[in-house]
C-alpha cells in the first residue's frame, strides 16, 4: 500500500510534539503552544484517516464542494500542508493537470484554477475531502465522493458517482473525475465509469487504458479492493432480478 496518510499524519504529529516540547524546555511556553495543537489535529487526522475508522466527514466538506469556515480555522495545520505539499509537487512533476483518457472523460489533479479544469464545462466528479472547489467553478455540476488521500471511495460511493457520471455522459456532457493529483483516488473512480460505459471489459483492464493515457497513475490495495467488490456487487446485481 505504501506510505498512506495515516502514517504521515502521525509521523507529523510526532514532529510537532517534538517542536513543542523543545520550545517548551527552553521557556517559550507560549510560543509553543501552536506546535501543540498542531500536533494534536495531525493525531486526530492520522486517526480519523485509518482505514478501520476512515472517517473524511470529519474535515465537515459541503456537498457544493466548499469547506466550512470553522474546518479551515480548527484543521489549518492539516489543510496548509496538504494545500502547499500538492502545489509543489505538482510544480515540481511537470505532469498535465489532466488527460482524456477516453471522448468525454477526463481524469486529473485538483483544478486550482480555470485553465487546470478540461474545456467544454464538464460536469465535476471530485473525490476530495482537502481541497475545497474554486470559486470559479462553482455553477457547474458537481459530484462530491470525499476521500481521504491515499484511501479509496467504498464500492457504494463508487457505484453512486458512477450512476451520476454516466447520466451526464448520456446527455453528451463531458465528465472531469480528479483527485488531488490524479493518481490514486480518481482512478479508482474512474476506472468503474469506463466499465459502465462499456469501454472496458473490467477495471483492470480500464487501468491499462487509464495507464496509457496517464502514466503515472498509482492505485493501491485499497483501490483494487473497493474496484472487486464494486465489480462483484454491479455483476451479482442483474442476476438478482431474473
Amino acid at each position: 500500500m505504501g506510505v498512506g496518510i495515516s502514517f504521515l499524519g502521525g509521523l507529523q504529529a510526532t514532529v510537532f510534539f517534538l517542536f513543542f516540547a523543545f520550545l517548551r524546555s527552553f521557556g517559550f511556553a507560549l510560543l509553543s503552544l501552536p506546535f501543540l495543537y498542531a500536533s494534536l489535529v495531525s493525531l486526530l487526522v492520522s486517526l480519523a484517516s485509518h482505514p478501520s475508522i476512515n472517517l473524511p466527514q470529519l474535515l465537515g466538506k459541503n456537498p457544493d464542494g466548499s469547506l466550512p469556515v470553522w474546518s479551515i480555522v480548527v484543521f489549518s495545520p492539516y489543510l496548509c500542508f496538504a494545500w502547499a505539499f500538492s502545489a509543489i509537487r505538482r510544480l515540481r512533476s511537470g505532469e498535465d493537470p489532466y488527460s482524456e483518457i477516453c471522448e468525454g472523460v477526463y481524469v486529473g489533479g485538483w483544478p486550482s484554477s480555470l485553465d487546470k479544469s478540461p474545456p467544454g464545462d464538464p460536469a465535476i466528479v471530485d473525490c476530495t475531502c482537502e481541497f475545497p472547489l474554486r470559486p470559479e467553478l462553482r455553477g457547474r455540476a458537481y459530484f462530491c465522493v470525499p476521500t481521504w488521500d491515499t484511501r479509496s471511495p467504498g464500492p457504494g460511493e463508487i457505484e453512486s458517482a458512477v450512476k451520476w457520471a454516466c447520466g451526464k455522459r448520456a446527455r453528451n456532457r463531458p465528465v472531469f473525475v480528479h483527485c488531488a493529483h490524479g493518481h490514486g483516488r480518481s482512478v479508482a473512480v474512474s476506472c468503474a465509469l469506463l466499465v459502465a460505459l462499456g469501454v472496458a471489459e473490467d477495471w483492470k483492464t480500464a487501468e491499462r487504458i487509464i495507464k496509457g493515457r496517464r502514466p503515472y497513475i498509482r492505485m493501491n490495495t485499497l483501490h483494487r479492493k473497493a474496484l472487486e467488490e464494486w465489480s462483484k456487487r454491479r455483476l451479482s446485481s442483474p442476476k438478482k432480478k431474473q
